[in-house]
């Protein structure tokens, strides 16, 4: 990731619950950057940790330790009134469109409630409120004649662009994306990924990509982090990552990618043996229980990410040997 300024650097980032059976590690020792105006994707089974990973660096949960630099300030030093004035620069695009609406607020609402949290309009200010909101309704492709509908009255793909046009109404610089099209059928999802890429080409976004569409993920992204229980396991390049996946579990994740052709015989990997908990993690590898390769040092202790070439980064004990050897 070198050579463009980041505009996001997280760095052992942390993410502990305490729970009746002990602690949850949902996100462990965590670090990358974001340069400006790229796309990050974040892969991962489901309960890996990636949703809890993008709220933890807006604090929308708070970290257990670590550090998350925006344009070089470390925003877990931030006070509370430093941190509204940076929630204008850094916002999310949630999963569930709907979920995720006020179901009691008119599309004009919506759009308009973080200009008026943020002091930017009055709430008295119609004619002011009025033009925002008919300016972001046309950014994101909505209709002028949905400014009075409620969020039941309109389809998954309006609501999501809905919570598009709430998440640009502040011009941010980062915006987190949760899974923002894997509640949307197909036909809509190529739409809000197209209107998704169009805004960041036109107002310079910086996007951390949540996701389970690997081939999505692909087109998308700059460069790709793989999660596992809490922790990366892998970093690369769209490339790297699909023509030479490193970590075992990559190549399983990979492996699963449906092919449209009942023709095509696929090399699918299936995985053995029981998911680690998430509880009161032992050391050592938490894949190791179900890797094939697993190994009496995997048991034992975490591998670090081993840098193999330029920008291709796993942690796996098989590649860092194979890096001490040479």
């Amino acid at each position: 990731m070198e050579g463009a300024r980041e505009l996001i650097r997280v760095s052992h980032l942390k993410k502990y619950f305490n729970t009746p059976r002990g602690t949850l590690q949902a996100v462990d020792d965590v670090s990358f950057g974001i340069p400006e105006k790229e796309t990050l994707g974040v892969v991962g089974e489901s309960g890996c940790g990636k949703s809890t990973l993008g709220r933890a660096i807006l604090r929308l949960h708070e970290p257990t330790s670590g550090e998350v630099f925006f344009k070089g300030e470390n925003i877990l030093n931030c006070d509370r009134l430093r941190m509204k004035k940076l929630r204008s620069e850094m916002q999310i695009i949630f999963q569930d469109p709907y979920a995720s609406l006020n179901p009691r607020q008119t599309v004009s609402q919506a759009i308009a409630a973080p200009l008026i949290i943020q002091n930017i309009l009055d709430a008295k200010d119609r004619e002011g409120i009025t033009r925002k909101v008919a300016e972001m309704m046309e950014l994101v492709g909505l209709a002028s004649r949905l400014v009075n509908s409620y969020p039941h009255e309109l389809d998954g793909g309006r609501r999501q662009r809905i919570g598009i046009a709430r998440a640009l109404a502040l011009n941010p610089k980062f915006i987190v994306c949760d899974e923002p099209v894997s509640a949307l059928d197909v036909s809509i999802q190529a739409q809000v990924l197209n209107l998704m890429q169009d805004l960041q080409e036109q107002f310079g976004l910086t996007y951390l990509f949540i996701t389970h569409n690997l081939s999505v993920v692909k087109h998308l992204s700059k460069h790709i982090v793989v999660m596992y229980l809490g922790q990366l396991v892998e970093r690369a390049t769209p490339r790297q990552l699909f023509c030479n996946p490193a970590h075992p579990y990559t190549q399983a994740l990979l492996s699963a990618i449906p092919v449209p052709d009942p023709d095509f015989k696929t090399n699918r990997t299936i995985l053995q043996g029981e998911l680690t908990s998430p509880v009161n993690v032992k050391p050592g590898c938490r894949f190791a229980g179900r890797c094939v390769y697993a190994r009496p040092e995997c048991e034992n202790e975490a591998a670090g990410l081993t840098e193999l070439e330029p920008g291709h980064f796993v942690a796996c004990h098989l590649w860092k040997d194979h890096k001490d050897k040479n």
